[in-house]
C-alpha cells in the first residue's frame, strides 16, 4: 500500500471514530402513560392470595370522601394480552371517576404464562374474585353495592365482560352467593371473540368457545357500551359488531362507538380520543343513573 493510500485510509477511521452511530428514536408515549405518570392511588388493598402471589386492587378516593360513604365504583382493568401489564397503566380511568365522585380502582391479575403455569381461565377467575371482594367489602370501601361498573382495554375488556358474562369460571374458595356481574359495562377495544377469527384462541386453546364473550351472549347481560376501531387488527372490529348484534337480539342495551380506521389502542394515544371517550362514557352512565 503507497503512502496516499495509507493516508487516505487512516482519514476515513478517525472520520468514523468521530462519527456517532444513528440511535433508534425513543418512542412517544401514549396520552395514558403520559397522565398516569403524575397520577397516585389513595390506597392499595389485597383482595385475593393465590400460592406466593398477592393480588391488589389500585383504589383512587374522590374528594370529600369518608367512611360510611356509599359511592359508584367505576373498575378498570389493563390489556395487555392477559401476558403483560400492570395496573398503572390505567390510573387515568380510575383517576377520572374518581374526580366525578367515584371510587375508581385499577385491579392486578396474574398474567398468563405458559412458564408459571397460569392460564387465560386464571386471569378470568381474578377479575370475577376482584367483582366479588368489591362488592362483598362494599360498606368498608364506601361503594354501593348495586353500582358497580366495570372496564377494561383490550384483554382487560375481555375479562371486563368476563365478571358477566362466564358463569362457570370460578375461583375455589370464592363465595358463589355474591354475584361479580357488574351493573353495567364499558369495553375498549375488547377482546370479544376468541375463535380463529378474533383474538386469543392458540393461548386458550381448544376450550376456547367457554371464554368467548360473543358466543355467550343471553338476556340479562348488563347494559355495554364498547368503542373500537374499524382498523383494528388485533381485535378485529367485526367482533365488536356481532357481540352489538348479538346484545341487540337479546334484549340488552349495547351501544357501540365506531372510530372510522381507528388502529388498536387507539384511544390510548391521543388526549383528544381519550377525552372524547370519557365525555361519551359519561353520559352512558348518566343515562343509567351511575353518575351524577
Amino acid at each position: 500500500m503507497n503512502r496516499l493510500c495509507l493516508t487516505l485510509l487512516l482519514f476515513a477511521c478517525a472520520l468514523n471514530a468521530q462519527t456517532p452511530a444513528p440511535t433508534a428514536k425513543p418512542k412517544a408515549a401514549d396520552a395514558v402513560d403520559k397522565m398516569a405518570a403524575g397520577l397516585k392511588p389513595t390506597r392499595i388493598l389485597p383482595y385475593k392470595k393465590t400460592g406466593d402471589t398477592e393480588l391488589k386492587l389500585h383504589v383512587f378516593e374522590p374528594e370529600g370522601f369518608k367512611p360510611g360513604d356509599s359511592r359508584a365504583c367505576f373498575l378498570i382493568i389493563h390489556g395487555g394480552g392477559w401476558t403483560g401489564g400492570s395496573p398503572p397503566r390505567m390510573y387515568p380511568f380510575a383517576a377520572h371517576y374518581a374526580k366525578h365522585g367515584m371510587v375508581g380502582v385499577s385491579m392486578q391479575y396474574r398474567l398468563h404464562s405458559a412458564k408459571t403455569g397460569v392460564s387465560v381461565f386464571d386471569c378470568v377467575k381474578d377479575a370475577r374474585s376482584a367483582m366479588r371482594y368489591i362488592r362483598s367489602h362494599a360498606a368498608e370501601m364506601g361503594i354501593d353495592p348495586q353500582k358497580i361498573i366495570v372496564s377494561g382495554g383490550s384483554a382487560g375488556g375481555h375479562l371486563a365482560a368476563a365478571t358477566a358474562l362466564f358463569d362457570n369460571v370460578n375461583e375455589d374458595g370464592d363465595d358463589l352467593k355474591v354475584s361479580p356481574i357488574p351493573n353495567a359495562l364499558v369495553l375498549l377495544f375488547p377482546v370479544i371473540d376468541t375463535s380463529k377469527d378474533g383474538y386469543g384462541n392458540a393461548k386458550i386453546g381448544e376450550r376456547w368457545q367457554e371464554l368467548s364473550p360473543v358466543h355467550l351472549v343471553r338476556a340479562g347481560v348488563p347494559p355495554t357500551i364498547i368503542f373500537h376501531g374499524t382498523g383494528d387488527t388485533v381485535t378485529p372490529f367485526a367482533g365488536a359488531k356481532a357481540f352489538q348484534e348479538a346484545m341487540l337480539k337479546a334484549g340488552n342495551r349495547c351501544e357501540l362507538d365506531i372510530n372510522e380506521g381507528g388502529a388498536h389502542g387507539y384511544l390510548m394515544r391521543s388526549q383528544v380520543l381519550f377525552d372524547d371517550t370519557m365525555q361519551k362514557t359519561d353520559v352512558f352512565l348518566k343515562s343509567l343513573g351511575l353518575l351524577k
